[in-house]
């Protein structure tokens, strides 16, 4: 839909008063009035807060009148509505008074002069031509057109230089297709580029990408100085030098110390006011067309000699006349070429066995004389002299080093790839019609018109003028960078009327771009600061009060600086090649992945797009970058990967419905497809917990070392989910729902638990458990362990839930075949940070659950927590037993297994059950009666305890007292806490050992004795692992089975009670 709206006249009915404001109804409403919230639209960005409401919404602005009448309306059935989400007809009248201007150079201008307060903004009037098409044509065409194009040509030949410029156009291209379908698929504010990778492939892509796009556009800055300084000293001023020395070092410092002072000039420049660079970029514009022109007019001319000594080419500066001799007054006279050459006599070899020769530097398209040479390459090492091929010349026995600085040589060397590094910033600039994306009529008709249409413009004049620098311009001249031999740049002598056209075009030129960079730049990183993604550029996001990123502009001109003392175009251009292919390689990228993804959001106006298009962008880029230089191109993606994971782990989470997250989905679901294929082989199986937690009045974790344990043995690994379960309505406890939700992910995040968390509301404590139990997790990724702290305080709840909870959880984890972990003392375990120095892990192996109690510690042990403990193993043999062929064989199972571990094997022979037992016994008996009688009601306390109390006291009663029978006196017992005392005593006495169940006797024994054994051996050991005995079926025995779990854990501190899901979980093959 179109992104700009003309304000209309409506009527002001929000009101509903007699105000003199109100009656003005045929004025159109402003903006402040429309969005009352707001202090004015140039703010919409000046805080986090607004920009995450900004994002948050998925209109433009939805931001409600504070009061709304609904009187008179016949829409009473969505009143309720009404509060929560706008009318249609309000919705359409805000965004019909919207103007999306870019918080940028206009915004600060006019804040400046004081006229944007109280005033209408007007809609933005800007076309395709003036606001895409010139800005492009600006900022593509620059210095290494004017500079370095002729040398390229020279130097690669022309079929290589076509090569260099078909890819490089051909890269920018196809990045100008995709980046016009994103243009176009919304908004584009203030960041351009940034704003569209960032709300495409997520902050931390958008963070690390705009930050080097923002080093690039900076490192341009420095490019654009340097040409400006290099113009100045070689061809306006030569003689403006603060150092004398001839030497290429002294010209170094030189560039340096101008270099400086330029970029301080500038930087002044910008920081008094932007809007006289606005005023300059057309002055600066003209200059560029103006001499690209003359260069055109001058391909037909033939003048400007080049004086040759031999086959090399001499610096035209030193020569007065082409000749060693010269006739003065009929008299031949030496010309002052043997000064240069001959010193007290003695001459230079090569000067006394070569002729001169003048040659025309532009012999021009008259000629009818295509130079061949300029077809190949003439690559060569720093210090060669320039020579004209098929020219004859008497090379020199002994050569003379002194004598070469009045010759034409190479100050660098020179290949292939070196040159693809230095011409690829000439066809940047790509993107400043997007950047203007608030002041165009039209945005997403004019920014992939005009974008595409200043591409093939800029293409067409680079790539023909490879052609006729090659056809129209001597090989010796092509080759000379600075033009020595000519005296001018060598494109300036192809230029008509005068080089000076194409001296003063170009030097305005540069000056023109290098302020564009240092008033963009910036603004780039202001929009990145106020993002809020990177911490620590929060102070750039501020400046003056008009929004001037004051801060921002002095850490651009500091790095700014860096390039200018590097000194030299061939050694800076790489560096921002670098940056801006990457920007280039993940706007591709964006525009391939939301093509695949085919997301709804996903609908350009664009249309001529495909994702192969975007993906041959992308792998270009990708391939220029190491072309140019692989070890920049290394640096360039180190610094965007470390600047990806700063924002990854420490950068502010945001919500942007970017590409990444929905390529996460498709493939999450693809995965998790997969996974359903094929059943789960042993060796990839790894506990995937389900952490059953418990929230305490505040809805805070009441035990937060269970997620704490879970991270231990989980190291990040698989999945985990942590529940809790309210109990209650969900349309009455939803909010405190969420609120548990986040304060689990809270207590996840502070014991460094990955996973999910999810709190259900369940009628009982019970269903919400069983509900977790069955249905937590999706398709393959369900969890197969149950992990939960040991309910400590059941014995002292009147109520017997927190029991049956228990039990019935053990029963469904077991129905569900997975397995049960149950941690007693969990508060007493060990938290992250706490490094166990020794100590060891105890297992107790009573029964084979699938081999769940050998991983569990070699899991463990893996955490920085438990890796100085030991793994200890213990087993247990009874009478039949043979106890030494045990350890020996378990011995053999560990080794096999590949787990470090001790091996012990542990004797229980049978022994005559002693009376404690048959107390522990006759107690847990009594407490699991008394239990039940507390749910009774009065009536059936009385009768309850009464039948107790005879069945109990029936073996001692005397036979007087038998015969008589029991009356209703003996029969009536009141229920006082001393009577229930006394009846204890009673049946303690004189209980006889034939009515204890004596089943629950052996189970005792069992216990007591195993708790002996583990006692004795484990009770200093860090943590012991212990087979969990499964509940009784009858669910009669409930109550005893929690007596025996306590009676076997009695006497230990931590235990981790472990029960297996009915599958072998560890294997000894590989």
């Amino acid at each position: 839909m179109p992104t700009n709206f003309t304000v209309v006249p409506v009527e002001d009915v929000e009101d509903g008063s007699n105000s003199p404001a109100a009656s003005e109804e045929n004025k159109p409403i402003s903006l402040g009035k429309i969005f009352q919230d707001q202090e004015n639209v140039d703010n919409l960005q000046e805080s986090h807060s607004d920009d995450g409401q900004q994002e948050s919404s998925p209109f433009i602005s939805l931001d409600n009148d504070e009061e709304q009448s609904y009187d008179g309306k016949n829409m009473a059935l969505y009143e309720e509505e009404m509060d929560s989400t706008p009318m249609v007809s309000s919705l359409l009248n805000k965004l019909a008074n919207y103007t999306n201007l870019t918080q940028g150079v206009r915004e600060h201008e006019e804040a400046e002069d004081g006229t944007f307060p109280g005033r209408l903004r007007s809609v933005p009037q800007m076309g395709t031509f003036i606001g895409v098409y010139l800005p492009c044509m600006q900022n593509i065409l620059g210095v290494i057109l004017f500079l370095r194009l002729t040398w390229i040509v020279g130097t690669a030949g022309i079929l290589e230089s076509f090569a260099i410029v078909f890819m490089c156009c051909v890269c920018t291209f196809l990045t100008a297709i995709s980046m016009s379908a994103i243009a176009t698929n919304g908004v584009v504010p203030a960041g351009g580029s940034y704003y569209m990778i960032s709300r495409s492939l997520g902050p931390e892509f958008g963070g690390a990408v705009g930050l080097c796009f923002y080093l690039g556009t900076t490192f341009a800055g420095s490019l654009y100085i340097l040409g400006t300084i290099e113009i100045l000293l070689i061809y306006i001023v030569p003689t403006a030098t603060v150092f004398k020395e001839s030497n290429n070092e002294a010209m170094l410092n030189n560039i340096r110390v101008y270099g400086t002072c330029c970029l301080i000039l500038m930087a002044l420049v910008v920081f008094v006011g932007v809007k006289y660079v606005n005023k300059l970029a057309l002055v600066f514009l003209s200059c560029v067309i103006l001499s690209i022109m003359a260069t055109y007019a001058g391909v037909i001319k033939t003048l400007i000699p080049v004086c040759l000594l031999g086959n090399r080419s001499l610096r035209g500066e030193m020569i007065q006349s082409c000749s060693k001799m010269e006739v003065v007054k009929n008299v031949s006279v030496r010309t002052n070429l043997w000064d240069f050459f001959c010193t007290n006599e003695t001459c230079d070899e090569y000067f006394l066995l070569n002729n001169l020769t003048e040659i025309k530097a532009i012999p021009g398209l008259l000629t009818s004389v295509f130079p061949l040479e300029n077809l190949w390459s003439h690559y060569g090492p720093a210090g060669t002299m320039i020579e004209k091929e098929n020219h004859y010349s008497v090379p020199a026995q002994v050569p003379s080093n002194d004598k070469n600085k009045y010759f034409v040589f190479n100050d660098i060397t020179t290949y292939f790839t070196l040159l693809v590094g230095i011409y690829f910033p000439s066809v940047t600039g790509i993107m400043a019609g997007s950047n203007r994306s608030g002041d165009l009529r039209d945005a997403q008709r004019s920014i992939p018109t005009g974008t595409i249409l200043a591409i093939l413009t800029t293409s067409f004049v680079y790539i023909s003028f490879v052609v006729l620098f090659g056809a129209c311009i001597e090989g010796v001249v092509l080759r000379d960078k600075f033009g020595y031999s000519v005296n001018n740049p060598v494109i300036g002598a192809l230029a008509w009327p005068s080089p000076s056209v194409i001296v003063i075009g170009s030097f305005f030129s540069c000056c023109g771009a290098g302020l564009q960079s240092l008033t963009g730049a910036p603004r780039l990183l202001q929009a990145i600061a106020r993002d809020g993604i990177i911490p620590f550029l929060h102070v750039f996001g501020h400046g003056k009060a008009n929004g001037e990123p004051t801060w921002a502009l002095l850490l651009t001109v500091g790095i700014c600086e860096i390039g200018i003392l590097i000194a030299s175009l061939e050694e800076v251009a790489p560096i921002l090649s670098m940056f801006f292919l990457m920007c280039y390689l993940f706007v591709n990228l964006a525009c391939a992945v939301q093509t695949l993804l085919r997301t709804p959001n996903w609908r350009p106006r664009f249309k001529f797009y495909h994702w192969t298009l975007s993906f041959l962008g992308m792998s270009l880029c990708l391939s220029l970058m190491f072309i140019c230089s692989w070890y920049y191109a290394l640096v360039a993606m180190l610094i965007a990967s470390c600047i990806y994971k700063y924002i990854e782990y420490r950068g502010a989470v945001k919500e942007w419905g970017d590409g990444i997250r929905g390529l996460s989905l498709n493939a999450a679901r693809y995965a998790l497809v997969r996974l359903e294929e094929v059943p789960l082989h042993t060796k990839n199986w790894r506990p995937q917990v389900l952490v059953l937690c418990k929230l305490d009045a505040d809805l805070s974790v009441k035990h937060p070392r269970l997620l704490s344990f879970t991270s231990q043995l989980k190291a990040g690994k698989g999945l985990t989910i942590v529940c809790s379960v309210l109990e209650g309505t969900y349309m009455n406890l939803k909010e405190n729902a969420k609120t548990g939700e986040q304060n689990l992910k809270q207590a996840m995040a502070a014991e460094k638990t990955k996973g999910f968390s999810h709190v259900i509301v369940s009628s009982s404590l019970r269903d919400g458990f069983s509900i977790l139990i069955q249905s937590a997790g999706l398709g393959g990724m369900k969890h197969n362990t149950v992990l939960m702290a040991w309910p400590a305080a059941w014995t002292q709840h009147r109520e017997s839930s927190a029991r049956r909870n228990f039990i019935e959880t053990v029963r469904e984890t077991t129905a569900a075949q997975q397995a049960l972990l149950v941690a007693k003392n969990i508060d007493s375990f060990p938290d992250n940070h706490e490094r166990l120095k020794e100590g060891t892990i105890d297992v107790w192996w009573i029964v084979h659950d699938g081999g769940l109690l050998m991983l569990l510690p070699f899991l463990l042990i893996q955490h920085k927590v438990w890796r100085k403990c030991k793994m200890r193993i213990f087993t247990v043999a009874q009478m039949d037993d043979n106890s030494i062929r045990m350890k020996k064989d378990l011995q053999k199972f560990v080794y096999e297994l590949r787990l470090d571990a001790e091996v012990e094997v542990v004797e229980m022979h049978e022994s005559d059950i002693s009376a404690f037992t048959y107390e522990k016994t006759l107690v847990m008996e009594q407490r699991s009666q008394m239990l039940k009688q507390m749910q009774l009601s009065r009536t059936e306390r009385e009768r309850e305890a009464q039948l107790i109390h005879d069945r109990n006291t029936a073996s001692h009663s005397s036979m007087s007292d038998k015969a008589a029978g029991a009356t209703s006196d003996h029969v009536h017992m009141t229920w006082t806490k001393d009577k229930l005392i006394n009846e204890r005593n009673k049946q303690r006495e004189g209980m006889a050992v034939k009515d204890i169940n004596q089943t629950n006797v052996r189970r005792m024994h069992t216990a007591v004795k195993l708790n002996e054994v583990v006692v004795r051996k484990s009770k200093d050991s860090e943590l012991v692992l212990l087979n969990m005995p499964g509940p009784p079926k009858n669910k009669k025995g409930d109550d005893n089975y929690m007596e025996f779990l306590e009676v076997l854990m009695e006497g230990l501190d931590r235990v981790l009670l472990v029960r297996g899901g009915g599958r072998e979980v560890i294997t000894i093959y590989s």
